[in-house]
């Protein structure tokens, strides 16, 4: 009888552990910016949904491209900030969730989803 009820606790706490949500691994929506490609062209680059937790460099403005992003808008669920230098260095900015945004002035490079 003690066995059944031992096996019966362990199975509804691992139940309840199953059940339990986890915490969010990506921010819902799009990230956007404006950036010169190599080219002379303007281009915008985007995320859509991304990872949180995970610094993002961003396409075409890393180290092939001498000239950073800009304009950045968040429009995910989730803070981001946006760093002047690659790999989540140099200064930074945060932007709000889904209205935050920054003029031509604010330079990219990478982002991080909190």
């Amino acid at each position: 009888m003690r066995l059944r009820s031992a096996f019966t606790a362990v199975l509804g706490a691992g139940l309840l552990v199953a059940a339990v949500p986890s915490s969010a691994s990506a921010a819902s929506g799009q990230f956007r910016y404006d950036y010169v490609t190599v080219e002379g062209y303007e281009a915008t680059g985007f995320l859509n949904d991304p990872p949180s937790d995970l610094c993002l460099n961003l396409h075409g403005v890393g180290e092939e491209n001498p000239e950073p992003g800009h304009s950045p808008k968040n429009r995910t669920d989730a803070w981001a900030t946006v760093y002047t230098g690659s790999n989540c260095e140099g200064d930074s900015f945060r932007l709000r969730p889904l209205t935050g945004g920054g003029s031509e002035r604010l330079k990219v490079r990478s982002v991080l989803f909190d």
